[in-house]
């Protein structure tokens, strides 16, 4: 067999203990360990900010006198927070295999099964979200005396049986078109923040993959 540097690499991943190219083989073991370590930080540096953020602006959201809009949002996240960290628990059970490309292969698998669900979540806790500030601003103190002005004599064609039907109609559809396309504003976010790490963990599996064909 030639020695050309994709069949050095080829012999070195088919057969981890003939190590017949120790500094490629490491310089791979390295990457994997690199982009999965970086993968579960970001992940676990994400789920202490939720841990964190949640409960803080449950307290500002109380002082600022629309506690509706931050309880809500607590609940919310809380259910983020718990099915995440349940999927974490998940990395702990992966398949390590008999080599780094078994091991990168299986977290691969597992990233992806984490992304669908959260991408399926994004369907619900958007459009909650949203409602979770409509609704506590609309029983807010505050708004509602500018709702009682603007709702007052003459205005009161915009209410139907004393409800504001003309201004639920787009409450209604900003909350239709949240659920609908939830999931695309979750793949624009994890690719705004983890784009680049994915990315990078994409190519290390081709390189990969090439080299054992």
């Amino acid at each position: 067999m030639d020695k050309t540097i994709e069949n050095i690499w080829k012999e070195g991943f088919v057969n981890a203990e003939e190590i017949t190219v120790p500094k490629i083989n490491n310089l791979y073991n390295q990457k994997s360990i690199h982009i999965i370590e970086k993968i579960k930080r970001m992940n676990k540096i994400n789920l202490i900010a939720i841990a964190v953020g949640a409960p803080i602006f449950l307290v500002i959201t109380y002082f600022m006198h629309f506690p509706l809009t931050g309880i809500a949002t607590f609940i919310i996240l809380a259910v983020i927070l718990y099915v995440n960290r349940n999927l974490m628990k998940g990395f702990d059970t992966i398949d390590k295999g008999n080599n780094s490309y078994e091991y990168l292969s299986s977290f691969n698998i597992w990233l992806k099964k984490q992304l669908s669900i959260n991408r399926k979540m994004a369907g619900y806790y958007y459009p909650a979200l949203f409602l979770a500030v409509v609704i506590g601003l609309w029983f807010s103190p505050g708004i509602q005396h500018v709702f009682q002005e603007i709702l007052a004599k003459p205005h009161e064609i915009y209410l139907v049986g004393d409800f504001p039907i003309l201004w639920t109609i787009p409450i209604l559809i900003i909350t239709i078109a949240l659920a609908f396309f939830g999931g695309r504003l979750y793949n624009f976010d994890v690719k705004l923040v983890y784009g680049p790490v994915y990315k990078k963990l994409d190519d290390i599996l081709a390189d990969m993959e090439d080299l054992r064909k």
